[in-house]
């Protein structure tokens, strides 16, 4: 079923929303949210989090594509999750070793209170992205959007480890050289 029969779906009211959006996006959902929490009941617990929040959310948004809109709740919910687990010192998922990774290239010590700055490298993010080539963005959004264990991304693209961590290390560069140039880093 196409993602606006889905919306039409949760605007109607309809429980089948849910049926379709499990079988349509329950797989994507689950393997972001284990990627972030190592746990896979927690994470279909998240998932089954993000089909509510999106039950409760359809009334008043209306996605034209579901699958970043049902993606970032997962995510969101997953981080929260781990977040309230406390993983990071016991240092579950891939999600440290995620952020040490890009913590290189985002400044670590920027002031969250300034929404403006965050928006802007958001934008400096999306633009970066855009202008990758199709398989240095894949390997790139496979690491730091699913995050997804280098050996999974090296076996998906056919890539070895070695390739992938080199060329995830060339991307980061020039996020940071393209951050600088615009006075975000």
């Amino acid at each position: 079923m196409d993602d606006a029969k889905i919306v039409d779906l949760y605007w109607a009211r309809s429980e089948r929303a849910l049926e379709e959006t499990g079988k349509k996006y329950g797989s994507y959902c689950r393997t972001i949210s284990y990627n972030i929490l190592a746990d896979a009941s927690d994470a279909e617990e998240c998932v089954n989090d993000t089909w509510m929040k999106a039950w409760n959310s359809m009334p008043t948004d209306r996605p034209r594509r579901l699958a970043p809109y049902l993606g970032k709740m997962t995510r969101w919910l997953s981080l929260s999750r781990l977040r309230e687990k406390n993983s990071l010192k016991r240092g579950g998922g891939e999600l440290p070793l995620v952020l040490d990774e890009l913590a290189e290239a985002l400044d670590s010590g920027a002031d969250t209170q300034r929404e403006l700055e965050l928006r802007e490298l958001e934008r400096a993010l999306r633009r970066l992205i855009e202008a990758l080539g199709r398989d240095e963005r894949d390997v790139f959004l496979s690491r730091y959007w699913y995050m997804a264990p280098i050996a999974e991304i090296a076996e998906k693209y056919g890539l070895t480890e070695s390739n992938v961590k080199t060329m995830l290390h060339r991307t980061r560069k020039k996020l940071m050289k393209r951050l600088k140039e615009e006075g975000l880093c």
